[in-house]
């Protein structure tokens, strides 16, 4: 035993000065998360909604700072805090139900702060307790650019003994079993309706309390309405609305500018970039507290915001900057004006020549995840900030005849889509029918004229959400993906 822990300790120490001595291609970095991605992939979080929304987010801006690594000369990094569920796994299982843990999944947290590939992924593989022994087998060098070429169409493949060791199961063999047995929409009705109805009517007295307490808190503060970020279950939420509301009666005080406003319930405290009040479910009575006190100076950056978006607005011909919520990650009111002053800066040294008014009309968000340009189906422009002028010129020169046509439809799709989920809520008699922000107006409109061609006695009182996965909620709600079959 004390001969193979020697062994091992010289491996470790091996491996970190052949590693020094390498870089790695983005085709290498891919490779080598694989046992991360199989690790935290949302596709195996049907059945917990809110873990699974944690690591699509968390994916998206880890995605945006591998990109930014990749991104020759940009070297603006900021540390970069995620949150990621780990499934768990028994060494031992001999199947996909016995490899899960009795608690499933385990919430790791890490700070990414590198400015190369490598020191980037052996940081994830090493926060997230998984083997970082098989990147000795990548055939990296000092030379990324040249060797991506050479990798990108010659996926590594791993000895299966690499999965046993490190305690997982050959993504390749998980997901074959996973496809293997096509679920239809009347196979999984058939299986989880009685299962839903009885979660759905333990939950009725829930639901009561929180539209109860609601109203109340909406009433007493005046605000505009109270949200949540994520599919949090009721018990969850009314429990975060009784928690505001002891902190109404004990510092009634600290209230009196939210008036107007909209709360959300959310992962952090703070204004978020569409002016929302954001209060952390993780913070207590007295980060809140010191959020209600700041209000005045955030509504002054709020200010300073507009007007910031309206000089761009004059630099880019009159397109209008907006930010929208349902598809753009939940940035504090801090963050999006300093993506707006960078764009803003930028784009006032290149002095563009963009015919005044020229653009009016059309529409802009910024992303800080990307790099190219790109035309959205509602007819909005996505910009990232790291975009070089030109190529942004170019692009909304070719492209504004072809959003103006999206803005069009944008409207017309809107009207369907509400027609449709009316339509499909009375012919089914749901108590709710909604959609997942991550599901778009057009699938959206091609899942419900689907279910209207269908005999579907199993929903009546129910809610149905359209999602990408089949899932029962905790408190009874039905998810079906939007291309059900």
């Amino acid at each position: 035993t004390f001969c193979y822990f020697i062994r091992l300790c010289l491996e470790k120490i091996l491996l970190q000065c052949v590693l020094q001595s390498r870089t790695l291609s983005g085709a290498d970095a891919i490779n080598a998360l694989r046992p991360f991605y199989f690790a935290v992939h949302p596709d195996f979080f049907g059945q917990h909604p809110k873990e699974r929304e944690v690591n699509e987010n968390s994916l998206k801006r880890l995605n945006g700072y591998l990109e930014n690594l990749q991104k020759p000369g940009f070297r603006s990094f900021k540390p970069t805090q995620l949150t990621f569920y780990v499934r768990e796994r028994e060494p031992n299982s001999s199947s996909i139900q016995e490899s899960f843990s009795a608690s499933g999944f385990r919430a790791v947290s890490f700070t990414l702060h590198t400015r190369d590939l490598l020191s980037t992924v052996l940081d994830i593989l090493n926060s997230c307790s998984l083997s970082t022994e098989h990147i000795q087998s990548l055939n990296v060098n000092s030379q990324p650019h040249k060797e991506a070429k050479s990798t990108v169409n010659r996926p590594i493949k791993w000895d299966k003994t690499y999965y046993s060791f490190a305690g997982f199961k050959d993504p390749e063999e998980e997901l074959e079993q996973a496809h293997r047995v096509e679920t239809t929409l009347i196979s999984w009705l058939d299986d989880n309706e009685a299962s839903a109805v009885k979660k759905m009517k333990k939950s009725l007295p829930l639901r009561k309390e929180l539209e109860r307490l609601k109203f109340e808190l909406s009433r007493q503060l005046q605000v505009s309405d109270i949200r949540w970020q994520r599919s949090w279950g009721i018990a969850h939420r009314c429990s975060q609305l009784h928690s505001l509301g002891r902190l109404v009666q004990q510092r009634p005080e600290v209230l009196k500018n939210v008036k107007g406003r909209t709360v959300i319930f959310t992962d952090r405290s703070g204004m978020s970039a569409a002016g929302h009040i954001m209060l952390g479910t993780m913070d207590v009575h007295h980060h809140w507290t010191k959020i209600f006190e700041r209000l005045p100076n955030y509504y002054k950056l709020q200010k300073r915001l507009l007007f910031l978006e309206d000089r761009i607005s004059q630099l880019l011909g009159g397109i209008q900057v907006i930010y929208i919520e349902e598809l753009q990650p939940l940035l504090t009111l801090e963050e999006y004006y300093e993506s707006l002053d960078s764009f803003y800066n930028k784009l006032r040294d290149s002095r563009l020549p963009f015919h005044p008014r020229s653009l009016r009309g059309l529409q802009m968000i910024l992303e800080s995840d990307r790099y190219a340009p790109s035309l959205h189906e509602f007819g909005h422009f996505t910009i990232p900030t790291v975009c070089d002028p030109a190529t942004l010129q170019w692009f909304i020169f070719a492209k504004a005849q072809e959003a103006r046509e999206n803005l069009k439809r944008k409207e017309k799709m809107m009207i369907t889509e509400k027609e449709l989920i009316d339509t499909s809520t009375e012919k089914f008699s749901l108590d709710r029918l909604y959609k997942e922000p991550s599901v778009s107006s057009a699938q959206m409109i091609d899942c419900c004229k689907r279910l209207l061609e269908e005999s579907l006695p199993y929903l009546q009182g129910m809610h149905l959400c359209v999602s990408h996965f089949y899932s029962v909620l905790q408190d009874g709600d039905l998810c079906i993906p939007w291309n059900w079959k």
